[in-house]
């Protein structure tokens, strides 16, 4: 048993699109798609750009938080959400009434309705694909160029996303939601 998180080191995307290509491609989505199980949200940013006076641009990546206390999960109506052995937030794709009440409670706006699935969807850290497989990375991770995303296990001590949170500084977003999200962005 795992319990399976990501961490970003944010600073380093450069926003190529590569980890949402490789994401679609993974999972059958249409190339396109936006918004669609991971996204770049795009800011600019005050400051020095490149030492001249212009404005910097900043890229976030984000996807579903794998929350810990998802409340998406206590929204669904048929049970169709669940965590599994690995805390990755997972839904039985056979109970999925498309009642939408899960898009609503995310405060991350991560699901969305699957057209071609005719579900509601979202990330589950490739659990239906590479995991299943045995493969213990993420499609995202492994096409990046910058290597901005670090997947592995948190309770296991010497994984990679384990040593770097105990020597680097990060943030989680809205965590006073009470979600417990497991993505952590680097400082």
């Amino acid at each position: 048993m795992a319990r399976y998180a990501m961490a970003f080191d944010y600073k380093l995307c450069i926003n190529c699109k590569a980890c949402e290509v490789a994401c679609k491609e993974e999972n059958g989505i249409l190339l396109g798609a936006d918004k669609h199980r991971l996204w770049i949200n795009v800011t600019e940013a005050e400051g020095d750009f490149w030492n001249l006076d212009r404005t910097a641009v900043e890229y976030m990546p984000t996807q579903c938080q794998q929350c810990e206390n998802p409340p998406c999960l206590d929204a669904c109506p048929r049970d169709a959400i669940y965590i599994d052995k690995n805390g990755i937030v997972r839904l039985h794709k056979e109970l999925c009434d498309l009642t939408q009440l899960c898009i609503k409670a995310c405060p991350y706006d991560a699901r969305y309705v699957n057209s071609q699935k005719n579900i509601v969807d979202k990330c589950n850290f490739c659990a239906d694909t590479r995991l299943s497989r045995g493969l213990t990375t993420t499609a995202c991770q492994v096409t990046c160029p910058s290597k901005v995303r670090i997947f592995g296990d948190l309770d296991n001590p010497n994984s990679e996303i384990s040593q770097i949170l105990k020597k680097r500084d990060y943030f989680q977003l809205k965590i006073d939601k009470g979600t417990k999200p497991k993505l952590f962005y680097l400082k």
